[in-house]
């Protein structure tokens, strides 16, 4: 681009909020499961708060989509905001009760942030141009490279913050508390962000019907990549924590795992649009497969400290690749009008997938193993190798036959014959001056020039 993209200062500010709010997100995945485990009455229970948390993200992604097209992306960013920090404040004062179902509250709560939350990702290809779309997707999630490294960090730091005289320290509760002031700070940031809302004309325009759009391959491999990549991801995920505790070590290096899970899910965006724009999105998606089978196999060859880390960057890295080039196809699947419902019905789908992963997790883990955990998510990645192998074959396909049209189109525009055309003059379809052998198209004799040492003969 030679001139400054206009909506660069947007994907900036928009990548603070991802920042912000991943950070919040990212402290209260690595620490839930294991308050979950703390007050539930039941250890197959453990990761229920995180489950309850991506259901009500998942219940709130399409209402959330209806309500930002009507009243605008700002005030439906500063709702989900407002929501998240009351949650977050809920889950601090329940972990001094030790109340289970207070705590399965407070994380619906922060469910419902997240439901908003993750828009930011949609208001960036909103406003951005068509050339800098894949890139301004990709910006905005790379604000998830800071979470990965405060979040996980900031738990750390947080997780014994209140140590009371004759209680002893309330582990846990201090990290709810510094979630809730990151979540403060994002009300402050979207103050300057310009967001455009949609006029009333354009509200009344639905565009076509869901299912029309659904059936779209385009829409399906979108779909599907987001949902699985998204899914295996949360599943593998939930249930690390556990993992590496029962293993023996300490909750500092559950921590550090995770930590260098989110900096693989986030920093890849610096480059994953460049990644794209060059090699097309189902590349970047075929890879993003690729590696999530890959971090299956580093998982199940052993339980050292080392092993959990690569496996859970692969998965990162794999994850990273499908969703962010789900999003980018999913933005060729849908007009202006038809974002809202699109973009709505595709983060239902991811988050129904995740809630799916989070219930499953923590009981496979307890009933099965680690081993299980990683092996039963082999069939889902296969189902996405193979509607990306479909597309691609679908797409050369298509473009054998334009090639094919574009060439006789060609052949048919060819001069045509002289003697035809005069014969359409003939029939009136063609005028006369058009025609090869008009004489009306000649000039004059007077007009002739001559040739050197010869005369033009005047005209009887």
């Amino acid at each position: 681009m030679t001139e400054r993209d206009p909506t660069v200062r947007n994907v900036v500010l928009l990548a603070c909020c991802q920042a912000l709010s991943m950070s919040a997100m990212s402290m209260s995945m690595t620490v839930t499961a294991l308050v979950g485990q703390s007050l539930s009455p039941d250890p197959a229970l453990s990761t229920l708060p995180l489950a309850l948390q991506f259901t009500a993200t998942m219940l709130t992604t399409m209402p959330a989509s209806l309500l930002m097209r009507r009243f605008g992306r700002q005030m439906g960013f500063s709702l989900g905001v407002v929501i998240g920090v009351a949650g977050a404040l809920l889950a601090t004062f329940v972990i001094f009760e030790r109340s289970f179902v207070g705590f399965c509250v407070g994380s619906i709560m922060m469910g419902v942030f997240m439901g908003f939350s993750v828009f930011y990702r949609h208001a960036a290809a909103d406003t951005a141009s068509d050339a800098f779309r894949s890139k301004a997707i990709s910006l905005v999630m790379a604000g998830g490279v800071v979470s990965a490294l405060l979040g996980p960090e900031l738990a750390k730091q947080s997780y014994d913050l209140f140590d009371i005289e004759g209680v002893g320290t309330v582990t846990y509760a201090g990290c709810f508390v510094v979630a809730a002031a990151l979540q403060a700070l994002i009300l402050v940031v979207l103050r300057f962000v310009e967001i455009p809302r949609e006029t009333a004309e354009q509200q009344k325009d639905s565009g076509r019907p869901l299912p029309q759009i659904m059936r779209q391959p385009r829409f399906v491999v979108a779909a599907a990549g987001a949902m699985i990549g998204y899914g295996v991801m949360s599943f593998v995920m939930t249930a690390t924590p556990l993992a590496i505790v029962a293993c023996g070590f300490a909750f500092t290096d559950s921590a550090f795992v995770i930590q260098w899970h989110a900096f693989a899910m986030f920093a890849p965006s610096f480059f994953t649009g460049s990644l794209i724009a060059r090699f097309g999105v189902l590349r970047i998606m075929m890879t993003g497969a690729l590696a999530l089978v890959l971090s299956v196999g580093i998982s199940v060859s052993g339980i050292e400290l080392y092993q959990f880390w690569w496996g859970l960057v692969m998965l990162g890295i794999g994850w990273n690749f499908l969703f962010i080039g789900g999003t980018s196809l999913l933005a060729e699947c849908h007009t202006p009008a038809e974002k809202a419902k699109v973009q709505g019905l595709n983060d239902f789908m991811v988050f129904s997938t995740v809630t799916v992963s989070s219930f499953s997790a923590g009981a496979i883990f307890h009933h099965f193993g680690w081993l299980e955990v990683n092996l039963s998510v082999l069939p889902l990645i296969g189902i996405v190798i193979v509607l990306l192998f479909w597309l691609m074959r679908r797409n050369s396909a298509a473009a054998a036959v334009g090639s094919k049209k574009a060439a006789e189109t060609g052949a048919s525009r060819l001069p045509q014959p002289i003697f035809l055309l005069c014969s359409a003059r003939f029939r009136g379809r063609v005028p006369q001056d058009r025609c090869p052998m008009s004489t009306s198209g000649l000039p004059k004799p007077e007009s002739r020039v001559p040739l050197p040492g010869k005369s033009v003969p005047a005209r009887r």
